[in-house]
């Protein structure tokens, strides 16, 4: 089976998009009978490596390093001329036409994945209307599509409830043999120059405004000496405070895995989440996890691996931090590492992804087979 992959989320400081996207081929490449190809945006068109191919596109201004190709027709052929059994699109934006008229031109059947929460996003910058616009914009959008992945229940909820069908959930994992807790250095604190008891906790990401890291420098301003907070993801425009630290943002995972696993926590202020991407790796490391009751991260997190904090609430999210030092964090620890080992390692999800490809097809071949809902595996 060949599965073509393209989206626009893919750019030098990327975030979990491009961790799966990167996962998913390297997964595929080492499975008897499947082929994967990824095609995304670049500086010029050329293949990256075997099976991932950039195509020329324009840079976006301030867009941190992401690019919007200016001639869909482009894309149209190149994903034909592919002639993959089933194309998967990771954005809904004008790729994703673009998409739908190839699988047309070659057969294939298509899945959407619905990675990012449009009408929210819009909703909360631009007001109630353009939220509502996005709602009805994805309903058309979504309508033409075989299968609709959302990677959190919360997400295929709001995606029903706007009137779009074939919805599954189809969670995003994990590769537990990089991000494992044997990563851990015990150096991290005295290389950053901190004291032996410092409480070390980390977050790791893009520095968009969805990721609350003003909300999150604030709880810590709050919380003071002995703790201590690791950013890693670029640049920050606002003052640091004297306890937290900015470390660039790491394109190697390996090198990411190090430093989540060496510290004593993940923290993580964003009520946005889709999915939640780092959680899952910072939990894999043998770490549990301080977010808030907000997107998809509850979904990942309870009391037997971290706490949850108040959205919005620099301190409830200061008071959540602390409290976890009051319990046995070695214990939580470990408790996130197998829950990742049972939900959410890489191996298990793409497996039941690709019988739901296998299956998808065989629907679009005979579609007396069975239902959408069949293939997903829930009623």
């Amino acid at each position: 089976m060949h599965i073509a992959d393209v989206t626009l989320f893919f750019a030098p400081h990327s975030g979990g998009v491009k961790r799966y996207l990167l996962a998913k081929h390297a997964h595929y490449a080492q499975r008897a009978g499947v082929r994967h190809s990824l095609v995304v945006p670049g500086a010029k068109t050329v293949e990256i490596e075997p099976g991932i191919f950039s195509l020329a596109s324009a840079r976006i201004p301030l867009a941190g390093g992401y690019r919007a190709p200016l001639r869909p027709w482009q894309w149209r052929k190149w994903l034909a001329d592919l002639a993959p059994d089933l194309i998967e699109v990771g954005d809904p934006y004008h790729l994703a036409w673009a998409a739908l008229d190839a699988a047309k031109d070659c057969g294939a059947a298509t899945a959407a994945f619905a990675h990012s929460d449009l009408p929210r996003m819009l909703a909360s910058r631009f007001g109630p209307f353009a939220g509502r616009a996005a709602d009805r914009y994805l309903r058309k959008l979504y309508s033409h599509f075989d299968m609709v992945q959302a990677p959190s229940r919360l997400i295929a909820e709001r995606l029903r409830r706007s009137g779009i069908e074939r919805v599954i959930v189809q969670p995003l994992g994990v590769d537990g043999e990089i991000f494992h807790p044997a990563r851990r250095k015990g150096l991290l604190r005295a290389q950053l120059g901190l004291a032996a008891d410092t409480r070390l906790l980390i977050f790791a990401g893009r520095m968009a405004r969805e990721k609350q890291i003003p909300l999150l420098m604030d709880a810590f301003a709050r919380l003071g000496t002995p703790y201590h907070l690791v950013i890693v993801g670029g640049e920050i425009r606002q003052r640091l405070s004297a306890n937290v630290t900015l470390l660039p943002y790491e394109h190697d995972s390996l090198s990411l895995a190090r430093l989540l696993a060496s510290a004593d926590a993940l923290v993580h202020a964003g009520a946005q989440e889709t999915f939640g991407m780092v959680v899952v790796e910072a939990m894999a490391c043998g770490l549990p996890v301080v977010g808030v009751r907000g997107g998809a991260v509850p979904e990942l997190v309870d009391e037997s691996v971290g706490a949850l904090a108040n959205p919005g609430d620099a301190e409830s999210l200061a008071d959540a931090v602390d409290s976890l030092y009051e319990r046995d964090i070695a214990q939580m620890g470990a408790a996130a590492r197998l829950r990742v080992e049972r939900r959410y390692a890489w191996p298990s999800t793409f497996a039941l992804q690709l019988d739901r490809y296998v299956r998808l097809r065989r629907r679009e071949l005979d579609p007396a087979i069975e239902s959408v809902a069949d293939i997903a595996g829930v009623p």
